[in-house]
């Protein structure tokens, strides 16, 4: 990226039909952090199997309490997965722990949020996931520009209210496309 391009922190990444990795296929990955060294995003509509956030607040000796009973974990990529994220609301921060992403979006990857989540004390929304997406230097740009990828806003209602099944649908909705209408190949004018 030049120097005058915008990073996409906050955005939204759409999965392209006909994505080579199966991984990404019809993923919707909300990016906490762009750079000339990189990026790191969350998946945000791929749930991890049946495991229910209670269940890993349990294996990690939390008590889940205040934690939504239905709430489940996210396959939030290929990379260290067995590393947990919460993508949450900006209303809650630990200090020194929690990045702050935009005024509606921050990410927290200590077991802080998880805490104060099972206390009923955290975040008004949340998203957890293990595992993140991530790019080297130039490799997220390059997979844009090969049409791998569409950018969209991130809205909140997508992110963490719209059940799983309807994320990709409703990120491409936001943008005024109609998935069915999407093709697999790009072309050049």
């Amino acid at each position: 990226m030049d120097s005058d391009s915008a990073f996409l922190d906050g955005k939204l990444l759409i999965a392209m039909p006909g994505m080579g990795d199966p991984r990404f296929d019809r993923a919707v990955i909300f990016l906490c952090a762009h750079s000339p060294d990189g990026a790191m995003g969350l998946i945000v509509n791929k749930p991890a199997g049946d495991l229910k956030v209670r269940d890993l607040l349990r294996q990690l000796d939390i008590d889940p309490g205040g934690a939504p009973a239905e709430a489940r974990v996210h396959f939030g990529g290929p990379v260290e997965h067995g590393r947990g994220f919460v993508l949450h609301s900006a209303d809650y921060g630990a200090e020194g722990a929690t990045l702050k992403v935009s005024d509606s979006f921050a990410m927290t990857a200590t077991v802080d949020v998880l805490q104060a989540l099972a206390r009923g004390d955290g975040p008004k929304r949340a998203l957890l996931a293990l595992g993140y997406s991530g790019w080297g230097p130039g490799q997220l740009e390059g997979e844009i520009q090969a049409n791998g990828w569409l950018m969209a806003a991130a809205d909140p209602e997508v992110v963490f209210d719209a059940p799983d099944g309807t994320k990709w649908e409703a990120a491409l909705k936001s943008l005024n496309i109609d998935p069915i209408l999407l093709s697999a190949g790009g072309g050049r004018a």
